[in-house]
């Protein structure tokens, strides 16, 4: 099982596929960083030889991911409460931050409805 950036990727996927594994790196930034390395997209993470994994793995070290981005986001996220901006306060409580409408929907974000006791009039 190959570990770059501190994640187990998964043995059987491809390698553009497990890549995507790793926090902060998604389908373009997998697909840069095999083509950088010059490694085939269609090899499987179990049979990558060891000077590619190497390859891979110094590739990934020029992006900022896993803790350092996971840190940087929720200094962002404390920043911007902190100075009471609107997206900050939207953070607080819990609502959609970037302008989703929440009369009907926004479940994800409200979290459950609960019924409230003696609300019949």
């Amino acid at each position: 099982m190959a570990r770059i950036a501190g994640v187990d990727l998964p043995r059987d996927k491809r390698i553009v596929i497990g890549l995507t594994y790793i926090f902060g790196i998604g389908n373009t930034t997998a697909e840069k960083i095999i083509k950088e390395t010059g490694v085939s997209p269609d090899v499987r993470v179990r049979d990558l030889a060891p000077e590619d994994e190497d390859k891979i793995r110094a590739a990934v070290d020029s992006y900022e991911v896993e803790g350092d981005l996971r840190r940087e986001v929720s200094l962002n996220i404390k920043r911007l409460q902190e100075i009471g901006s609107y997206r900050g306060m939207r953070h607080r409580r819990g609502l959609p931050v970037r302008g989703q409408h929440t009369k009907n929907n926004a479940r994800t974000r409200k979290g459950k409805k609960t019924s409230m006791a003696g609300r019949k009039k």
